[in-house]
């Protein structure tokens, strides 16, 4: 009985707590819909260096002993002192040296739709604002590809990079199959590490049929159309030997148009040979010329550390109303329910 009380007690508490928390969220959530709709999302930069230097500088403070942390922060002191002693006392008529290259870095990490090619285009189009062809844009990219058309308007986007002369750098380190080497064609340079897949070079199409299963059970499907081939196989119709081959058709002319694609950007490659639907790892890809060099993209990016400004650049989307609401009602209700279940754990224990 008195455990009955005490989990009462309990969780008549914690109920209070969400509540209050709900119609603290609830507040904010009203008094922020009353100013001006907002943007949907914004672009965000990230210096890459720094990151590098902070990593570095916490791994020296543990390796190194007291004396020679301490003689490495006065050289470094010393060195900052010297490069702004020297830029400050150039001499205007000097030439002045030449600004650290500009790395610009984007993620595309694909699923069936391209999804993520909302997100790209408008990184990508935030670097062509400022981005020259002394400057390279470095795309990490991972998919195992999906559908035509949304991968086709991904590689489009990509094509606005190259067009403008700026060196484009594909990097993958897990897998860019079909749609996703589709992506990857539009670089100047490919890379991928030594396990990556790569290729696919192929088309697929696969339904389920249930006409038979209507017809048993004297289901009628009815399937109007104008037009001779505005339809060819179905879920559910009587598929003809006409409508499969007119359908085969379709995905042969895409895979000629895939092949064409690859041809054009990748002219080095023997494309009746790759454009089989296989995939390759990376070092096997190199001897059907599908990538040019073996390197993950931290190898890569750290390489470019010393002589370029690395920036991260992403289009990072904001939340709605009802999920900024749904995620404080989810952190507060999982919070409860943990502190339940412990409470309730530990009684039974007793």
């Amino acid at each position: 009985m008195e455990f009955l009380s005490n989990y009462g007690l309990f969780l008549a508490k914690s109920l209070t707590v969400v509540v209050a928390i709900l119609v603290v969220v609830i507040g904010i959530i009203a008094a922020s819909s009353r100013h001006k709709k907002e943007q949907q999302g914004q672009i965000e930069v990230t210096l890459l260096n720094h990151q590098y230097e902070d990593h570095e500088q916490a791994l020296n403070a543990v390796v190194l002993d007291e004396h020679e942390h301490k003689e490495l922060q006065k050289s470094l002191k010393k060195k900052h002192k010297a490069d702004k002693k020297k830029n400050k006392g150039k001499d205007k008529a000097e030439e002045p040296e030449a600004a650290k290259k500009r790395v610009y870095v984007l993620h595309f990490d694909g699923d069936v739709k391209a999804s993520a090619v909302a997100s790209l285009r408008e990184e990508i189009t935030a670097i062509l604002t400022i981005a020259t062809p002394n400057d390279e844009v470095v795309l990490c990219l991972e998919s195992p590809g999906g559908m035509v058309h949304t991968y086709g308007l991904a590689a489009s986007q990509l094509a606005r990079i190259t067009k403008k002369d700026i060196p484009l750098t594909v990097v993958v380190d897990a897998v860019a199959a079909s749609g996703g080497y589709m992506m990857a064609c539009i670089g100047n340079k490919i890379l991928a590490a030594p396990f990556a897949v790569i290729g696919s070079i192929g088309v697929v199409a696969q339904l389920p049929n249930f006409h038979r299963l209507l017809k048993k059970n004297d289901i009628d499907y009815e399937l109007f159309t104008a037009g001779e081939h505005k339809r060819t196989v179905t879920m559910f119709g009587d598929n003809t030997a006409e409508n499969k081959a007119k359908f085969v058709e379709e995905l042969e002319d895409t895979h000629e148009l895939f092949k064409s694609f690859v041809s054009e950007h990748r002219p080095q490659v023997n494309i009746n040979a790759v454009a089989t639907g296989e995939t390759w790892y990376g070092q096997r890809a190199i001897e059907n010329n599908l990538i040019d060099d073996i390197q993950t993209s931290d190898e890569y990016l750290m390489s470019k550390r010393e002589d370029s400004n690395i920036y991260l650049v992403s289009y990072e989307l904001k939340k709605s109303l009802q999920e900024k609401l749904g995620i404080a009602v989810q952190y507060a209700t999982d919070g409860v329910l943990s502190k339940v279940i412990e409470r309730f754990s530990n009684n039974r224990h007793l």
